[in-house]
C-alpha cells in the first residue's frame, strides 16, 4: 500500500470512525461521499461498535505474497447490533473453533510492513469472544 492512500484513509483506519447520513441515518464504512440510500452528501462521524457477531467467514490458505506468513487465516463479516457489517481479519484463534454467530470484538492492530517504502500499516482487525 502506497503512503498516499494510508494518508487518505488515516480517519477511518486509525480512528475506527464510519459516517452516518445526516438525510436518512444510513452507516457506511468505509465513509463515502454520496449516501446510496437517499443520495445525501451530508455525513457525521461515527465511532464503531466494539463488539459485534460473526455472518460468515472463509478460511485462506493460499494467500497473496505480502500475507504468506499468516496463512492459514481467517476472513469474516462481522454485523453489528446497529446493522452495519464489515469485512476484515479474525486473528488470535483457532480456525477450527470459529462459528457463525459467535461473538467478535473489534481491535486495532498493525496489519503488514511495506518493505519497499518503509511504511507500517495498522487496521482493525476481529478477536473471537470465548465464553
Amino acid at each position: 500500500m502506497f503512503p498516499s492512500r494510508i494518508w487518505r484513509e488515516m480517519p477511518q483506519r486509525y480512528r475506527l470512525e464510519a459516517a452516518v447520513c445526516k438525510k436518512c441515518g444510513k452507516r457506511y464504512y468505509p465513509p463515502r461521499l454520496v449516501c446510496a440510500e437517499c443520495g445525501g452528501r451530508q455525513f457525521d462521524t461515527y465511532v464503531l461498535p466494539e463488539e459485534g457477531k460473526l455472518l460468515t467467514f472463509t478460511v485462506i490458505r493460499t494467500p497473496a505474497s505480502q500475507f504468506s506468513d499468516l496463512a492459514p487465516y481467517a476472513m469474516g463479516i462481522i454485523k453489528f447490533d446497529d446493522g452495519l457489517q464489515m469485512m476484515g481479519q479474525i486473528a488470535d484463534c483457532d480456525i477450527d473453533k470459529l462459528k457463525i454467530g459467535q461473538k467478535m470484538r473489534l481491535e486495532f492492530r498493525k496489519i503488514q510492513t511495506d518493505d519497499t517504502h518503509g511504511v507500517l500499516s495498522y487496521a482493525y482487525k476481529f478477536i473471537p469472544k470465548w465464553y
